[in-house]
């Protein structure tokens, strides 16, 4: 009966010229949600928020890791937050079956959902998004974020962890078989699990806010932190961890300006266990400017030369697009979408590692670069033709309407 109802919904939309005419009741199971904050939260949100924009409904199912509200309209769309157990300082949430739960699920079962998105692989949270519309015959998507097993940086820690990530994959296995990913690395990370990607659903951004936000722009970002106007600042924005490879920027940096009669400024935006690792370093050269709103980001890198992500796993960073939005010249690992932003060294600089030497001998290279602003203008059209919410919701309408996907 599913499968019939999205075989005609296929054809209404071809009959309208592809224009969406029907609405759809689209329901979301994703761990975390704002205002928790991180790239698959404003994944989540800015999907919805589009599919909400083309006339359809929306409703989240997440983990309430912030205190926030069980049931509310959060811009539209329906949010409910289960109660859960705030495991790894809410890197990873366990609901709990209370109350809560059992009100709020009886509450989607008084609902008629046509699709189904659960974000992420490895949460007890998306198994129970798997087997809820497994059991209701509601078509499922898991859309993949990684590129690598959660590290916590111990271990036999790290060991159990990836048993388990096979484990529940495995069982999710049992409920899903459609499977994308966020950038070709996510889709290829799939492949570790025995799972064959059906494609990507693209990370993106909002390029038109952030357009408005630079055109609006009247700070003075460099006399305000005391960087000469002529200086060169290298940025960095993002979870302060130690998978970003911040360690080794902050190094590269300091190396480069022992060794150079020019000097660099490093600016580091975001928050995260190496705050203090950060204000330590501090320096003349070296500014932490802690975490930002979002139009704080966006004036910062409209400020920023260089923006460096050598990162040890992505699935594709927001920070990157942002900071090929704001026409900064990106060096980044061969990480999760990388090289569908950059794909060759015409459009920026991809290393294979973010050992010391690799980054310091990047940013070397991207100071001698003989045409960065062709390079940034580039990386920025690609932004604008492939990696923005229009394209990446329009394409999960796309796959939502498919009478080809399976059950």
């Amino acid at each position: 009966m599913q499968k019939k109802r999205i075989h005609i919904l296929f054809f209404a939309i071809n009959i309208k010229n592809g224009v969406v005419r029907i609405t759809m009741n689209f329901l979301f199971f994703s761990a975390q949600f704002l205002p928790h904050m991180g790239g698959v939260e404003n994944y989540t949100y800015n999907i919805s928020k589009k599919l909400i924009e083309y006339g359809h409904q929306v409703t989240v199912v997440t983990s309430n890791t912030t205190k926030s509200p069980s049931i509310e309209i959060y811009e539209g769309i329906n949010v409910f937050r289960l109660d859960c157990y705030n495991l790894l300082n809410g890197r990873f949430p366990i609901y709990k079956k209370n109350k809560i739960f059992r009100d709020i699920f009886k509450r989607l079962d008084q609902q008629n959902y046509d699709f189904c998105i659960i974000n992420t692989r490895f949460y007890f949270h998306s198994l129970l998004g798997a087997k809820y519309t497994y059991k209701r015959s509601i078509p499922r998507i898991v859309i993949d974020h990684g590129t690598s097993h959660l590290t916590v940086h111990n271990k036999l820690l790290d060991y159990m962890g990836e048993k388990f990530e096979h484990y529940l994959t495995w069982q999710l296995k049992k409920y899903c078989k459609n499977y994308y990913g966020v950038s070709k690395a996510s889709s290829k990370w799939l492949g570790h699990f025995g799972i064959t990607s059906k494609g990507e659903i693209y990370n993106a951004i909002d390029l038109d806010r952030i357009e408005n936000i630079k055109g609006h722009y009247k700070g003075e970002f460099r006399k305000d932190h005391g960087i000469p106007e002529d200086s060169i600042v290298v940025s960095y924005t993002g979870r302060l961890i130690k998978e970003k490879g911040i360690i080794q920027l902050i190094r590269a940096i300091q190396e480069y300006n022992n060794q150079s009669g020019e000097k660099l400024y490093l600016c580091l935006a975001g928050e995260g266990p190496l705050q203090s690792f950060i204000d330590e370093h501090t320096s003349e050269f070296i500014h932490y400017l802690g975490r930002l709103t979002f139009e704080q980001v966006i004036c910062f890198l409209k400020n920023s030369d260089i923006f460096v992500l050598p990162s040890d796993s992505e699935g594709f960073s927001t920070s990157l697009l942002e900071a090929a939005a704001c026409k900064n010249y990106i060096i980044t690992t061969l990480r999760g979408g990388a090289k569908e932003l950059l794909p060759d060294d015409t459009y920026g600089i991809v290393i294979e590692n973010n050992d010391l030497d690799s980054i310091y001998n990047a940013i070397k290279d991207a100071l001698n670069h003989r045409d960065k602003k062709n390079a940034t203008s580039k990386a920025f059209e690609r932004v604008k033709s492939n990696f923005t919410w229009d394209v990446t919701s329009r394409k999960l309408l796309e796959i939502s309407q498919s009478k080809f996907l399976n059950p």
